[in-house]
């Protein structure tokens, strides 16, 4: 690092809450629903796009929302970075309530930020690296910085994603950049506000294979450097267990699992996660897919009832179309550890069912996460 960026580097302001414990953001109950009008003679429509969604970004972690395309989980990035207004639900920032001002909003930017997913559009390309670093900065400082104070805090914003020596890069434009450069410039933006929560919306998913590990490690290196809470947005369940501490399962705007990351993948206990972890790709699996989901994710305008995977489900039963499933202990996991919203971790439910002995293979993994995953 260069003299000027470090001597540019302060120490870290982080906004600690009262409690020890306290997330650095909470989510309760949050739901968006989206108006749409239907063109050419069709009736205007309501999509549910999250429902009843709570999570916590404790200080220090990472936060995998993982989950297909239209299942709600860049909504709800949004939703936290406050981009769109939830239905109903409210955020928690250090334990407090968010409000809804222009003031408290501004405020709240500057602690919670959003990388976006194309590093190729969310940078202008007709501005250099140095004018999308000084921008938040100068934004969100509080006073008027000079040009030598500038300077030397851009570089040290490059300095911090590893973008050295960071005088190579600070007067290049973003066509002259890679895809994971200029990806780690759009994370150094966001760095700029000093902020508390990072949600990063699948920070990875238009870059080459042979770079997303950087990115990937970058990410995990400033959790545990700066504390940040990470919310990581992803499809791919195998790299939120490579950087996740926690994952949550989203299937059409409701999360049906969560908790402890290596828990989730080592024994998944709802018939979706395993879906996805039987379509990710795995060297050591010789076997065929132990599970195949049938026909395609379902309409948010009109969603099925009961549970929504249903349709799709091998293992469903009757009460499965009837009545959403509870939330429920994975073995003899805590509510922390891990939970899934599925009928088959009911083992009254699923002894009434008529069908009840499909789901033998999925209430059986559920059985015995405790022994597959590990200790907490």
């Amino acid at each position: 690092m260069t003299d000027t960026a470090a001597g540019a580097r302060t120490e870290r302001v982080v906004h600690g809450p009262d409690r020890p414990g306290t997330p650095a953001l909470e989510a309760r109950s949050l739901t968006k629903h989206f108006k749409v009008h239907g063109g050419l003679g069709r009736g205007a429509g309501t999509v549910h796009a999250v429902e009843d969604v709570s999570l916590a970004l404790p200080r220090g972690t990472v936060t995998a929302v993982v989950g297909e395309s239209g299942s709600g989980k860049s909504t709800l990035a949004r939703l936290l970075t406050q981009l769109i207004t939830p239905t109903t639900g409210e955020l928690l920032l250090d334990g407090e309530p968010v409000r809804g001002d222009a003031r408290s909003r501004r405020a709240y930017t500057s602690r919670v930020h959003l990388v976006l997913q194309d590093p190729f559009s969310s940078l202008n390309a007709v501005h250099t690296v140095r004018y999308h670093l000084e921008r938040p900065l100068k934004l969100h400082a509080g006073r008027r910085l000079d040009r030598e104070e500038l300077d030397a805090r851009v570089l040290a914003l490059l300095e911090r994603v590893s973008l050295t020596p960071a005088e190579n890069y600070v007067d290049k434009y973003p066509h002259e950049l890679s895809g994971g450069q200029r990806q780690r410039v759009a994370i150094a933006r966001g760095l700029a506000v000093e902020p508390d929560v990072l949600l990063a919306d699948e920070p990875v998913s238009m870059l080459d294979v042979s770079i997303r590990l950087g990115v990937l490690n970058l990410l995990d290196e400033l959790r545990e450097r700066e504390q940040l809470a990470i919310l990581y947005v992803t499809h791919d369940i195998a790299s939120a267990r490579y950087l996740a501490d926690s994952i949550v399962v989203m299937y059409a705007g409701q999360i049906v699992e969560s908790g402890d990351a290596v828990r989730i993948t080592d024994a998944p206990a709802h018939p979706y996660t395993q879906l996805l972890l039987s379509a990710a790709p795995d060297p050591e699996r010789v076997e065929a897919p132990v599970l195949r989901g049938r026909g395609a994710p379902p309409s948010l305008v009109s969603p099925p009832s009961g549970c929504r995977f249903h349709p799709r489900c091998p293992f469903a039963m009757p009460v499965c179309s009837e009545q959403a499933p509870p939330t429920l202990p994975v073995g003899d996991a805590s509510s922390a550890q891990h939970v899934a919203a599925c009928w088959l971790l009911d083992p009254e439910r699923r002894a009434a069912e008529p069908h009840s002995e499909a789901g033998e293979e999925v209430s059986s993994q559920a059985a015995s996460s405790e022994t597959s995953a590990g200790p907490a």
